[in-house]
């Protein structure tokens, strides 16, 4: 490897991002399976971040008029009028599906109607609308997978910065990816490129997704799922499997290696087919856990099919854990 494990792990922000350019306050919205998060920048800077639940109750239109709210309540911390902002970035959990042209939410941690009751979500969404009631309040709107931005942050900011060839994984509520190649990143018909959490890596008959996939990548290593999967073993969380097997308890120990080698045969395909040089990895799974779990992702590249994973790296994002936060702002900085 090009650096050493301890340098990957810790790997600086290398450039403090600076806002100085930007003329006129902008929002920045991070939705995700488990939470919400709002801020605004400008020229001062990254402030007024509020954070909700993300919610999954009540009608399709929820989400939207809770993005909504949040934007209100962001720039009244921050000091700011909402009709002051001149553009509003969101980078979002997918997939996204197009109605009328206009981007909406067809999330597995969100929408309860693709998997049906048995995924435990209060609710038979198959789609939430997004771009359309944003679209009725602001003018400038930039929608995109949350992976997406958050791999164009890491290019411009972060540990992915000089790299053509590369990717930013997240491991948390599910399992997203961003994806470039030949110095473009890939976005896909409907911009969806990079949902590669929902590749099948293992055979499984009862690990159900979201998505309504039984046995996928994240049906079987994601947050949520360790729950799911391991409650019944004293694990009620993935926090708390994460931290018996820090501990050394065997079992909790022998059930993480297994999701490492899962979630490394996932990271590894995304090595062998598009010939990447380096990974950075997010998410609260990973960040939280990241001294634990990056040796053993790394172990699983490292001298399979040399021609094609000799010198790749994956390292922890250089954005940190403010990944959200820059990964809308990527999306409008100018």
């Amino acid at each position: 490897m090009g650096l050493s494990m301890e340098k990957s792990l810790n790997h600086p922000l290398a450039v403090t991002p600076s806002l100085a350019r930007i003329a006129a306050p902008v929002a920045c919205v991070d939705i995700g399976g488990t939470k919400v998060a709002v801020s605004m920048a400008d020229a001062r800077g990254i402030r007024g971040r509020v954070t909700e639940a993300t919610i999954k109750q009540g009608t399709r239109e929820a989400l939207g008029e809770q993005v909504l709210a949040l934007i209100e309540r962001s720039c009244a911390q921050a000091g700011l009028a909402p009709e002051s902002l001149s553009a509003i970035g969101v980078s979002s959990c997918g997939p996204f599906v197009l109605n009328q042209g206009l981007i909406e939410l067809a999330a597995p941690n969100i929408c309860g109607g693709l998997a049906g009751a048995a995924r435990g979500l209060p609710n038979d969404w198959s789609s939430v609308p997004l771009e359309a009631p944003l679209r009725k309040a602001f003018n400038n709107v930039r929608i995109a997978n949350d992976c997406v931005a958050a791999l164009e942050a890491e290019r411009r900011w972060g540990a992915l910065q000089g790299f053509d060839h590369c990717a930013y994984v997240t491991w948390s509520t599910g399992i997203g990816v961003g994806l470039c190649v030949d110095g473009r990143v890939l976005r896909g018909k409907h911009g969806n490129a990079g949902h590669a959490g929902h590749m099948f890596v293992s055979d499984n008959n009862d690990a159900l997704c979201g998505c309504g996939n039984i046995g996928d990548l994240e049906a079987l290593v994601a947050g949520n799922s360790m729950a799911r999967r391991f409650s019944g073993q004293g694990y009620a969380d993935a926090a708390a499997l994460l931290s018996a097997a820090q501990s050394g308890e065997a079992t909790a120990v022998g059930i993480v290696d297994e999701l490492c080698r899962v979630m490394g045969r996932g990271l590894y395909n995304l090595v062998v087919t598009l010939d990447l040089q380096r990974i950075s990895l997010g998410g609260s799974v990973f960040w939280n856990n990241r001294g634990y779990l990056l040796p053993r992702l790394q172990a699983e590249i490292d001298g399979r099919l040399p021609a094609l994973t000799a010198g790749v790296e994956l390292v922890a994002a250089g954005l940190k854990d403010k990944v959200g936060d820059y990964a809308a702002l990527a999306l409008i900085e100018p």
